[in-house]
């Protein structure tokens, strides 16, 4: 990185978090500092929820996916906009009417106090993981390739989040997540656009998209109902729906964000906009990231994205049979760029099946790096990650844009991580303070007191998400990581919602009792690998309501 470089970088951070806390500094209670105020126009909750999911792992990690594995990606997001719709007709009237400052509260009001606690404390465990995770996804992989100190990096960016959460609450989460997202739209557009013009002369926007076409990366939907395909049309728009309903229903990170608006027509209108936006987005992610696979169809590309995967084997025994498979990845480039060149020139649709070819070789060349890659780090029996698709687009970045631009899109990523971390902890802080420190830990004490507590709330958590930042370990790949954990336990809590908005019969003790047996069942689900974890939302959700009708019947007289 260059000196221009840091200066955007820096610049920009800086200019975030000092304008965030200025603006927002000196709540005067709970309602300023947990729900804003009830300031918030539509615009600003529509890209403050929109924030709130795309953290950094959202522009680290989907490019990379599309990168390996093309568009299908998408689907993931289908039942999004439908998800949309039934919070804002069901969920949002039912917060606002009642004047919850949090989620669960409202289960109390329906059942008790012990179901209320139990689905805070859910929520608390996958979302404290969580804000780790947000913290540690860029941090690892900027570690890696810029050679920055990871324990420094996770203590840096958790501080700056905590500076401007715990001084200015959901306010300044908001406000600070609005230039974060016109930070991280323009960083993604100039990366676009420049990826295109780096192109050879002849390979326009739409001869781009045949070579991806031909390439298998442009197959969008699939119509099949294989269990072992991950993401299915029917997957994103069941089990997709599911996860949405339940993150932007009960997640108090998103809750809270459009608790904050002025009326029930704002944060309806912020959660439409959000419903909208949000598949066009992640289309044009993941669309970056196949102009990346297209880019290195001209440009040679390493076996493997990861510099410390590739700095271990070159120092181990496996050194000579790594820079083998290189060389045969440098015949594979070749014969790939002779067969796109005559695709190019003539559009003969029979050569599309020579470019599978090529890729097929040039897919089962890399996985043979990566085998390669576990063996070295087997026989040093220490940990590295061989999965490389976190790393491909921060690789182009670093490599290919020029200075000022990689500040600026290192600013894209940190501000990403920062505006997801800043929600996770807000929400943290407030279920903390609110559903289980205020309700039954410490009652009746002053507002003072407890606009105090949720401060120091916010601090504590903010610490411990470092902490699990710094001990975190990197999986397959981080943006499944994030929605793996939340499909373990949104598919139980949606349930208890539903069961409190739609089935009056049952009571507190049958959904309390079952929402404990469901997560254990969900849990041992996901460590034997019944389904795909999109599927876990649903059979979460379910299994609860049918656990619940099943106590209540036995114990009629509860109700």
């Amino acid at each position: 990185m260059q000196t221009l470089d840091w200066i955007v970088l820096i610049g920009t951070l800086v200019t975030i978090v000092g304008y965030g806390t200025w603006k927002t500094r000196g709540s005067k209670n709970v309602q300023d500092y947990v729900r804003g105020g009830n300031e918030s126009k539509w615009w600003t909750i529509g890209l403050s929820v929109m924030a709130t999911q795309a953290s950094a792992i959202t522009f680290l990690s989907t490019p990379g996916q599309a990168f390996h594995s093309g568009m299908g990606f998408v689907q993931f997001y289908f039942g999004l906009p439908i998800a949309m719709i039934i919070i804002c007709m069901v969920f949002i009237p039912l917060y606002h009417r009642l004047k919850v400052y949090t989620a669960y509260e409202f289960l109390e009001n329906r059942f008790d106090l012990k179901t209320r606690s139990l689905t805070a404390i859910l929520f608390l465990i996958q979302r404290g993981l969580a804000a780790g995770i947000t913290i540690y996804a860029p941090a690892i992989i900027l570690s890696a390739v810029l050679g920055w100190n990871l324990t420094y990096l996770n203590i840096i960016i958790g501080i700056l989040v905590i500076i401007y959460t715990v001084s200015g609450g959901t306010k300044a989460v908001s406000m600070t997540q609005k230039h974060q997202m016109a930070v991280i739209f323009t960083g993604m557009f100039v990366a676009f656009f420049l990826i295109i013009s780096y192109l050879p002369e002849n390979i326009t926007f739409t001869k781009a998209l045949e070579i991806a076409g031909a390439s298998g990366k442009m197959d969008v939907l699939d119509f099949s109902f294989n269990l072992e395909n991950r993401y299915t049309v029917w997957s994103g728009l069941i089990g997709g729906t599911f996860l949405a309903l339940s993150y932007f229903g009960t997640d108090q990170s998103q809750v809270q964000r459009y608790l904050s608006g002025k009326s029930v027509k704002e944060m309806q209108m912020g959660l439409i906009f959000n419903g909208l936006l949000k598949v066009p987005m992640q289309f044009f992610i993941l669309l970056v990231g196949v102009m990346v696979f297209v880019f290195y169809q001209f440009n040679p590309s390493p076996i493997n994205f990861n510099p410390a995967a590739e700095e271990l084997i070159l120092n181990s025994e496996y050194a000579n049979a790594y820079q083998d498979l290189e060389q045969e990845q440098l015949a594979i480039f070749n014969t790939k760029q002779e067969v796109i060149k005559k695709y190019v020139d003539t559009g003969n649709p029979m050569l599309t099946d020579e470019i599978a070819l090529a890729n097929q070789a040039d897919i089962a060349n890399r996985e043979a790096a990566k085998l390669l890659i576990q063996e070295a780090a087997d026989s040093k029996i220490v940990r590295v990650e061989t999965n490389d698709k976190d790393y491909v687009f921060i690789h182009f970045i670093l490599n290919n844009l020029p200075r000022g631009l990689i500040g600026l899109l290192l600013a894209v990523i940190l501000s990403a991580a920062m505006s997801s971390t800043a929600s996770e902890l807000n929400a943290l802080a407030s279920t903390t303070s609110l559903d289980l420190y205020k309700r039954s830990m410490v009652p009746g004490k002053s507002e003072t007191h407890y606009l105090k507590a949720t401060k120091w709330f916010t601090f504590a958590w903010g610490i411990l998400a470092i902490i699990i930042a710094c001990v975190a370990y990197l999986a397959d790949n981080l943006i499944q990581l994030v929605n793996i954990i939340g499909s373990i336990f949104y598919g139980n809590v949606l349930g208890i919602f539903l069961l409190a908005f739609f089935f009056k019969y049952v009571r507190g003790n049958a959904v309390f009792v079952a929402a404990l047996i469901t997560q254990a069942i969900v849990i041992l689900g996901w460590w034997q690998d019944w389904m795909p974890y999109l599927w876990l939302n649903l059979f979460g959700c379910i299994l609860v309501i049918l656990i619940a009708f099943i106590l209540q019947k036995l114990n009629p007289k509860s109700s």
